[in-house]
Parts: structure tokens; C-alpha cells; sequence
């Protein structure tokens, strides 16, 4: 929910998870950690809280709701009904980084003019608890810069950490592999690294140990939904994409013989286009799917859309067109 004092939770999507029964199952574990990860940026520290549950989806592991995991999913969704209201963020202005690594996760903020914008953690993967301190603190570096990449590629990044030698790590001599691999990855931001001491960095540090928060409640948005207003100086980063393909299928079908054939038939009730179905604006489908017209133009244009497009789904020649005649013929 987006307002001038920024995002905060959808309060029925809230609801939903503070009705939520205790899972009976690994497959009602996977659905109740989906719904409330979707708002795990934030909670701080989300990983630590859900790892007694996030056990429970492991290979071999013995399905037990035990006392740790009632207590993790109660925490959870008190959590969800008390989060933070998070900063929209201003890509005209510097981002503020604080990073933070211990023995069992990497955790850091993402800030702009002492505001949060969101919470990331996630816990140590099993080679990880092998790395060396200063790996460990460069991977939280990592893990920032990839989950914010969209906020943060092309400004300016004040990184806060409280291992001192990161701030030497471009002109660092003698790098290893998994260093040389992260400097490329880190080299195409604007980085400025700034020692921070453990003590100062409480923001970050909280993430990668246990500790106690404060939160600020949720403020619920007012007035009626289809209401819309200017705000000034306020930047919204929710983009609504829409394909002209469908209004193209929709017009083709108007003057195609085809689908004047199919009508034709519809109307004299021949069973074998009993799975067609016309709308009120004279649009064909097939059960849920548009119909698209015996036209290679146009099946083509739908065939580049998918392949070479920025979302492509390319997933092999012959299994990309199998599955784009299953959608759309």
C-alpha cells in the first residue's frame, strides 16, 4: 500500500496470514513461508525468525511441528501485523548500505536520509560457513548490491561495514578467486566504503544475530481506492507493462474467415465447437484461451514476442513452440 509515508503491507493480505492455521504438512509450510516471504523486506531478520520452519522443508528431514516452529510462526505473524512503513526511494539521491556478517547469516539495510527502505537476510549456505571473515563480510557486500541492483545500479553507494579492510578492497594486492569473481560483479557500481564500528552498526548487525526491534505501525491508506492524487516530489517504481498483442488477436479475428466459420457453427449448435465460447464484445475463445487467427504474421509476431523480448522465455526451439501452440491455438 503505497501513501505519502510510503509502502506499507497490504492489511488483507496481513489478515490473511494472522488467520493462518499451524501447517500440518511440508506443502502448507511452502505456502505459508511464500505469502509471508512476499513481505520479508520488511522484517528484520525474517531468515533467522522462520529458520525452525524453513527446516522442516529439508531432504530426509522428519516432519515435527515442534514448540520452535509453533513459536516462530506466532512471531511471524505478529511481525506481519506490526511492520514498518518503508521510504519510497528517490533514485536522484545517494543510498546508504549498511552491511553486517556473522557465523550464521548475512544481513543489510538499504537507507536514503536515515529512512529504511528495505530489510535483506538471508542465512549462510553450507560451503559459506567455511569462508573466511573478510569473505563472509564482501558476500553481505555481494548479496546488497544483487538484491537492490535495480535501486542502485547508476547512483551513488555509501557502504557502512564494520571490517575495516573492506574499504581497501580495489586496491587490495592479492585477491582470490571468489574475490577476483564479487570485484568484477562490485566494479560496475559507484561504490564509496566507509568503516563503520561494530557498535554503531546496530542497523545491520541486528540482522545477522538475534536481537530486538522497534517497529513502527502500519499506517492503513484512507479515502476510496479508485481516488488518485498528485504528490509532489514522490516517486512510485510500480510499472504496469501491457502487450498490444492481445488487441491485435482481438482485431484479427473480426474480418477472418476462420473464426466467422467457428461462429457459424457455434450457432448451429454443432457439439464438436462445444469448447468455444464467444464473450459480450464478440471476442472467440477456446475454454480460457484467446484464439488466435490462421495468420503467420501474426503467429510470428507472438513467436518473437516471446523469444526476443526482455522477459524472454526461451526454452529450446522445439519446446518454446510446443508450448506457444498449447497457450494460443
Amino acid at each position: 500500500m503505497v501513501s505519502p509515508e510510503g509502502i506499507a503491507v497490504d492489511p488483507g493480505k496481513v489478515k490473511e496470514v494472522w488467520d493462518w492455521k499451524p501447517p500440518t504438512s511440508v506443502s502448507e509450510v511452502r505456502s505459508f513461508l511464500g505469502l509471508a516471504g512476499y513481505y520479508r523486506r520488511f522484517i528484520p531478520n525474517f531468515s533467522k525468525i522462520s529458520k525452525p520452519i524453513t527446516e522442516l522443508l529439508k531432504r530426509g528431514y522428519k516432519y515435527v511441528w515442534s514448540e520452535a516452529c509453533d513459536e516462530a510462526f506466532k512471531h511471524l505473524k505478529k511481525l506481519l501485523t506490526t511492520s514498518p512503513v518503508l521510504a519510497q526511494p528517490d533514485t536522484t539521491k545517494p543510498f546508504n548500505v549498511y552491511c553486517d556478517a556473522s557465523g550464521t547469516g548475512l544481513g543489510s539495510v538499504l537507507m536514503q536520509e536515515g529512512r529504511v527502505i528495505s530489510y535483506s537476510l538471508r542465512q549462510l549456505r553450507r560451503h559459506e560457513e567455511h569462508y573466511p571473515t573478510h569473505d563472509l563480510e564482501l558476500a553481505a557486500v555481494v548479496m546488497a548490491l544483487r538484491t537492490w541492483r535495480h535501486y542502485l545500479l547508476g547512483n551513488v553507494i555509501h557502504i557502512y561495514t564494520d571490517h575495516k579492510s573492506l574499504k581497501y578492497i580495489f586496491t587490495q594486492p592479492d585477491l582470490n578467486m571468489r574475490q577476483r569473481r564479487w570485484l568484477e560483479l562490485i566494479k560496475d557500481y559507484e561504490l564509496k566504503v566507509h568503516y563503520h564500528p561494530g557498535k554503531a552498526n546496530v542497523i545491520a548487525d541486528a540482522l545477522s544475530r538475534k536481537a530486538h526491534c522497534n517497529y513502527l505501525p502500519a499506517i492503513s491508506l484512507t479515502g476510496k481506492e479508485s481516488s488518485t492524487r498528485v504528490l509532489p516530489n514522490l516517486s512510485l517504481f510500480n510499472l504496469t507493462l501491457m502487450t498490444t498483442l492481445k488487441a491485435k488477436i482481438i482485431a484479427a479475428q473480426k474480418d477472418d474467415e476462420g473464426m466467422c466459420h467457428i461462429k457459424r457453427r457455434m450457432l448451429e449448435g454443432d457439439p464438436k465447437v462445444a469448447c468455444f465460447r464467444e464473450d459480450t464484445q464478440g471476442t472467440l475463445w477456446f475454454k480460457e484461451r484467446l484464439v488466435v487467427p490462421n495468420r503467420e504474421a501474426l503467429k510470428k509476431k507472438i513467436l518473437d514476442e516471446a523469444h526476443a523480448s526482455w522477459y524472454s522465455i526461451h526454452l529450446g526451439s522445439t519446446k518454446m513452440y510446443h508450448d506457444l501452440r498449447q497457450q494460443f491455438w
